[in-house]
């Protein structure tokens, strides 16, 4: 058995959830990067470091509603102890690396909410979850890509009734208009995504006693929003090539319609306080604007690839946070 003061136990948790950020940047800086680099709007390094810079001030802007849901919302803090949140983080971790070696672009956010909900459950039994909770994450989980692929497929189809008359270098415009997209869609990932490692590691300080109640410190905000824009700067080109080069050759208008189109969508949900992946609008982003030039352009079996991935991260990274609860729960215990 290994003895953790709460002091020690606490700096192990934001080393992990620190990490999982990095990772989350590195993982689905693909997303916002990966039709601004297909479409030749930006070189892939100046590419990643605008990314990195709207990531890193993302959650100023945005605000912290996504953290109070992930830390608060689903599960009350007297369920959680520091065991649990190493599990559900481990499993994260582990699912963003197999995804990222296998070049699938996957959720961060459905990584580590089955990594939660999997370990809270080994730990203290299922019904200790909270319904309404797990009702408003799912619902924006599962609903953002439809609305993203929904709003893509109409405003790609609504520029190319207004356009139809343009030159071909109307290319040019889109291709420029990329940089604020981008923009936008980093700001947004960086507020959304930014605020899970948030919501993590004052859950862990609440439970060890040091902080009263869930308030985010200025110090856990600079962190995370810091190891975000770092995973993004260095970028993880595998994804890349499958967002920006598999589903078919992305143009400039493409880029325009995926980026803005995305941005919006995942905007929206940090200002609501809803987890979503930025991974699956951007996908389903992509496939919708495909699809309303002409269906047969999109290569469907990388959008089914996707999608599996999607329906399996939840359940694997609940299954694998409730392995590890089992194993740590042996072998650790927190000193109060």
């Amino acid at each position: 058995m290994i003895t953790l003061s709460t002091w020690s136990a606490l700096w192990l948790l934001v080393f992990m959830a620190l990490f999982f950020n990095f990772l989350n940047g590195f993982h689905d800086a693909s997303n916002i990067v990966a039709t601004v680099i297909s479409s030749r709007a930006m070189s892939p390094r100046m590419a990643l470091t605008w990314t990195a810079i709207f990531e890193w001030l993302g959650p100023y802007v945005l605000g912290v509603a996504v953290a109070k849901t992930i830390g608060a919302d689903i599960v009350g803090a007297e369920n959680i102890t520091v065991v649990v949140l190493y599990a559900g983080l481990f499993a994260a971790i582990v699912w963003n690396l197999v995804t990222w070696y296998f070049g699938i672009p996957s959720s961060s956010s459905h990584a580590l909410i089955g990594g939660l909900v999997g370990a809270v459950a080994m730990a203290s039994g299922p019904e200790v979850i909270r319904p309404a909770g797990m009702e408003k994450v799912l619902i924006a989980l599962f609903t953002s890509p439809i609305i993203g692929f929904v709003i893509g497929f109409i405003l790609l189809r609504t520029f190319m009734a207004l356009l139809w008359w343009a030159s071909p270098k109307i290319n040019r415009w889109f291709r420029l208009s990329q940089v604020i997209t981008s923009a936008a869609l980093a700001l947004s990932h960086g507020a959304n995504d930014g605020q899970k490692s948030m919501g993590i590691i004052v859950l862990g300080m609440v439970t060890l006693g040091y902080l009263p109640e869930f308030t985010v410190p200025n110090w856990v905000i600079i962190a995370a929003s810091f190891t975000m824009a770092l995973g993004a700067y260095t970028g993880g080109w595998r994804l890349i090539h499958t967002l920006g080069a598999k589903f078919y050759r992305i143009r400039p208008i493409h880029g325009f319609t995926v980026q803005l189109t995305s941005a919006s969508v995942v905007i929206g949900a940090a200002l609501l306080g809803g987890p979503v992946s930025t991974t699956q609008i951007v996908s389903a982003a992509i496939v919708g604007v495909g699809s309303a030039e002409r269906a047969s352009k999109v290569r469907w079996k990388v959008a089914q690839d996707i999608a599996i991935a999607w329906i399996l991260t939840i359940p694997i990274t609940a299954l694998i946070a409730a392995g590890v609860y089992w194993f740590l729960s042996q072998r650790i215990h927190i000193a109060v």
